[in-house]
């Protein structure tokens, strides 16, 4: 359908959301990416389709059965707006397929195959005949679909194999049943190696549809189809309803199993027949059936972006994480943070500052209290095993566990009962919010005192995704912050009524009134004819609130920069309302995931990481913190950060009025600056210049170096 007009002031969310993972898709079109990097990009867009579907499209369709059919305020009704997804959506399924078979086409050049069963030669046939019999045919189960029985409960995202089979004699309606292609089965069934071929496989379907007669003997068979179907998992739990948050949040996962089928993909072909019996069966509408061309689950092909047997170009070039200048292996971290702040870039500068800092806590016998925010970790955390032994250990270790963050709500239940046992106090979130904010708080006594040390972070205390986000840490002992990170914590996990912060500002509390103050005070002193400026890099950007000011700002003549990888509802460069307002979005190899804002103040500059986006559910709905950067030399480095990014000509995308964008135009040359490498050459930089600095430092020997005797 036609998009109605929408109002002039706003990017609809949900498409501007899809523009995003568009632009991700794009990496996997461009053929100056690596070959298996295509790949990885061409999964997580498919991961991201997953999601998007499970919570945007689950939530659409939630208001749509409550009957709601007011507009938006992008202008448009639920159904409205679930048509033009699926519009958007189909799109990018065509473009999804169009560039696996692309990708496939280069790899099978470097003798990766994906195999049909009718391209098979005599000896992959028997083998896979072989590998059938043995891990196959015995562990898959086909499932009889009884016409007036109950319809089987099937697993979400879970591929399955719809067969159509004939009549029994003398009737006229056809038979169905399904086969579950399980978790514990290969979806890339390996093949010995042809003439041409390093790797050959075929897909797990295409072997249960090539055998699939093994399992119906003596029936005849009419079709056999892979399908997969989306649930909605826009559930929470009724928190004041619930008396045990935990009981409720399993209450939650076990409904999400049960809950209403969102999407149904269908492999092609498929006849009429089929995806009539499934869609009316799954209650699905045309407009939520895709019947798609490429394999289904799209995202399984990233276990195929890791191998490792291709051309080194098929790859990034390697760029390992380093260590901050500051950092010494030799020296503990309390010593390291007491002498000078340190900030962190990750990945491009490793996190294992971080790990070691709540590990080495974890055994100080100074160390008299550690407070934690968890909210999405590692499946084997180190962090969390740290909290524990610092628990047996005597200390007082108090951790937030958020066991509302979706989708990691079981592996929080998991960790919070085995922090509990360990001797940890932990409290499951707050009330009505999500605890959102990164923050370790560690109470150390020290001859002169008490001092508290500090993590604020931008990113999960994960030290996986850490070697994939872009991330910022920041690591001080700073007075101030850390009365304010006693206080929070106080504020959060008892009954303390919220108090004035010195240097942090908090979410629900008056992050936004903070944000809308600094804004309007930039435009206040613009409009005095001082120099005004705003760099704000996030993940999305939706609040209206927060837009308008920055429309206001803009009007006034406040020169805006915006970096925002996901969704923005903002229309930048409109005349009249926000023509001096520049959008770019950047995907690259890392996730950019840091939140930065940056405050010109007549030429006293305030900048803040965050562990919020400026959207209503980070400043209404969940816990956060916009973290001040007031040592100069650590200000210094996130400034520059900031305008490495703009600088940016090779991965940089402009984000037009309408919502889309512009591809990046790098110089034909391939001089143009890429943000990403720029900033990982300058660690790797930093980092040499300050080996060179002590290896050429004279440190004369003092009576006081001389070991006692």
């Amino acid at each position: 359908m036609s998009a109605p007009t929408p109002p002039a002031e706003f990017v609809n969310r949900e498409l501007s959301w899809l523009e995003f993972n568009q632009r991700v898709l794009d990496e996997a079109r461009d053929p100056s990416v690596p070959l298996l990097e295509r790949l990885k990009f061409l999964a997580i867009t498919a991961a991201n389709l997953d999601e998007f579907f499970m919570v945007r499209v689950g939530s659409l369709q939630l208001l749509l059965e409550q009957g709601v059919r007011r507009a938006n305020l992008y202008g448009v009704t639920p159904r409205q707006q679930l048509a033009l997804i699926a519009e958007r959506t189909h799109r990018m399924a065509a473009q999804q397929a169009e560039a696996l078979a692309h990708i496939e086409d280069d790899l099978r050049q470097g003798g990766v195959c994906r195999l049909a069963p009718d391209e098979l030669t005599p000896a992959q046939q028997s083998a896979l005949e072989e590998f059938f019999q043995q891990h196959i045919g015995a562990v898959a189960t086909p499932m009889a679909i009884e016409p007036d029985a109950p319809f089987p409960t099937l697993t979400n995202l879970r591929l399955y194999l719809c067969v159509r089979l004939a009549p029994e004699p003398g009737a006229t309606r056809a038979r169905y049943a399904f086969i579950p292609a399980g978790a514990s089965l290969p979806r890339f069934v390996p093949l010995p190696s042809a003439k041409g071929q390093r790797y050959a496989f075929v897909l797990l379907e295409q072997v249960l549809q090539a055998q699939v007669q093994h399992f119906f003997a003596g029936e005849k068979i009419l079709e056999c189809v892979p399908f997969r179907i989306t649930r909605n998992a826009d559930m929470s739990v009724r928190e004041d309803l619930a008396a045990d948050l935990v009981a409720g949040m399993q209450e939650v996962l076990s409904a999400r199993r049960f809950s209403q089928c969102v999407r149904l993909e269908i492999g092609a072909p498929a006849t009429k027949t089929a995806i009539k019996f499934l869609a009316g069966a799954l209650q699905v509408a045309p407009d939520q059936t895709f019947i798609e061309a490429a394999p289904l689950d799209l995202k399984a092909f990233m276990d195929l972006s890791e191998w490792e047997g291709g051309a080194p170009a098929w790859h990034n070039p390697p760029w390992p994480p380093q260590f901050h200048p500051a950092y010494d292996p030799n020296t503990d971290l309390f010593q390291l943070i007491a002498r000078r702040d340190m900030l962190l870039h990750h990945p491009y500068q490793t996190f294992a500052p971080v790990v070691r800092l709540i590990e080495e806590a974890a055994e100080d016998p100074g160390v008299l209290a550690i407070k934690q925010i968890l909210y999405r970790t590692s499946s084997r955390s180190p962090i969390v095993a740290a909290l524990k032994r610092a628990a047996e250990n005597g200390k007082y270790v108090s951790v937030i566990v958020e066991l509302k963050a979706r989708f990691d709500e079981a592996r929080n239940i998991n960790w919070a009962e085995e922090l509990e046992q360990a001797g940890a106090q932990v409290i499951y979130g707050v009330r009505g919010l999500k605890t959102h904010a990164k923050l370790c708080l560690i109470v150390r006594r020290e001859p002169h005192g008490i001092v508290r040390y500090l993590h604020f972070g931008t990113g999960n205390y994960n030290e996986r995704t850490a070697k994939l986000y872009g991330d910022l840490s920041y690591l001080t002992c700073d007075p101030d912050l850390g009365l304010d990170a006693a206080a929070f914590f106080n504020m959060i996990t008892g009954y303390s009524q919220p108090q004035a912060f010195l240097k942090l500002r908090a979410a629900p509390l008056g992050l936004r009134t903070a944000l809308l103050e600094l804004i309007a005070s930039e435009t206040e002193r613009c409009r005095q004819g001082q120099r005004a400026l705003i760099i704000a890099k996030m993940n999305s950007l939706v609040d209206p609130a927060l837009i308008r000011a920055l429309y206001d700002a803009s009007r006034a003549g406040v020169e805006i920069q915006l970096n925002v990888r996901g969704i923005c509802c903002l229309r930048p460069e409109v005349p009249g309302l926000s023509e001096n307002i520049r959008v770019i979005s950047i995907v690259d190899r890392f996730l950019e995931h840091s939140r930065i804002y940056y405050f010109h103040q007549g030429g006293e500059p305030r900048v803040f990481i965050a562990s919020a986006d400026w959207m209503p559910r980070n400043l209404d709905r969940r816990i956060e913190l916009l973290v001040p950067i007031d040592d100069p030399a650590c200000r210094a480095e996130v400034v520059s950060i900031l305008h490495t990014y703009f600088q940016d000509q090779v991965k940089a995308r402009r984000i037009r009025p309408d919502g889309a964008f512009d591809p990046p135009s790098p110089p034909p040359d391939g001089s143009g600056l890429r943000a990403q490498q720029a900033l990982y050459e300058r660690v790797c930089e930093q980092l040499e210049a300050e080996r060179l600095l002590r290896r050429t430092t004279f440190v004369p020997h003092t009576p006081a170096d001389r070991e006692s005797p």
